[in-house]
């Protein structure tokens, strides 16, 4: 895989996948467009980038959608504020109404995954008017309840790293041989290096700093239903999923109480990186319930 520049337009050789700088919320934001149609955004977690849904992304486009992935604040080739306090939701999500509005788009489709999935899920709270449906994974909004996210942030804040940087995969060379996933290729090992490589971690690890700020900050939203449609998909090896009292939020109706218009679905013998680990099936998964719409 290689870049070339074009006309300030991108292209993923072989992949037809077109990337482009665009300004929205006093950032330049980075995107990954393909296809044409309704627009489906995908959101990435941490310490993804616009790449993890580029399965998604070509199978999407095939089945005439218009598939838009940004790098979020702080990734890749996105602005990284360097205050904490610019990456609360609030931030976020505002970033997101005005790429829409770049866009020219009312309304899209919206897929998270990890912090994706807690961006998602305020998407829908703050500005449901925009969103025609949810589909996101894990229970990420309730992990960011729990002591593990609170004592993270806390690390991080007083300790306060500064760019983090990783060597290139191919000029690495480990004390012991390193087995990369089925689903993670050397390729893919590559891109992710080389992106962390010129900026580091700093901008994802500012969303956990802003945990307890973002719990102040949508204080007014505490008990709000998230009324748009709902499609949660979780791998059964998720540590999220098999953390405490997830299972019984979940299926228990608890759940359900926030989210009226919900559909569960548990995929057996995946864990966290489900969008990557099962790609096909996840492509699946999206198309035939936004189809519905």
């Amino acid at each position: 895989m290689y870049f070339r520049e074009r006309e300030r337009v991108v292209v993923m050789e072989g992949k037809g996948i077109e990337h482009r700088m665009v300004t929205v919320n006093g950032i330049k934001m980075h995107i990954a467009e393909k296809g044409k149609g309704p627009v489906v955004l995908f959101l990435h977690g941490f310490p993804q980038l616009w790449y993890t849904w580029r399965h998604q992304m070509l199978s999407l486009a095939a089945n005439g959608y218009r598939a838009v992935a940004p790098d979020l604040r702080g990734y890749g080739d996105t602005d990284a504020p360097s205050s904490f306090d610019s990456y609360t939701s609030l931030s976020i999500v505002g970033d997101l109404v005005a790429l829409l509005d770049v866009l020219g788009q009312d309304q899209v489709f919206v897929v998270g995954h990890d912090w994706g999935a807690i961006i998602a899920w305020h998407f829908c709270l703050f500005r449901p008017d925009r969103v025609k449906a949810l589909e996101p994974g894990e229970m990420e909004a309730e992990f960011a309840r729990t002591g593990t996210a609170t004592v993270l942030k806390k690390f991080l804040t007083y300790h306060n790293p500064g760019p983090v940087i990783i060597p290139r995969a191919k000029g690495f060379v480990p004390d012991e041989p390193i087995t990369l996933p089925s689903w993670l290729s050397e390729e893919d090992v590559n891109y992710y290096a080389t992106k962390y490589e010129q900026k580091g971690f700093t901008g994802g690890f500012n969303y956990y700093r802003a945990l307890d700020l973002n719990w102040e900050l949508t204080a007014s939203w505490t008990g709000a239903q998230v009324k748009v449609p709902v499609k949660f998909i979780v791998g059964d090896q998720d540590l999220t999923y098999n953390g405490p009292g997830a299972k019984e939020f979940i299926h228990g109706g608890g759940f359900k109480k926030y989210v009226p218009f919900l559909e569960v679905v548990v995929m057996e013998g995946v864990g966290h990186f489900i969008n990557e680990e099962r790609a096909d099936d996840i492509s699946r998964h999206i198309y035939d319930f936004i189809k519905k719409f």
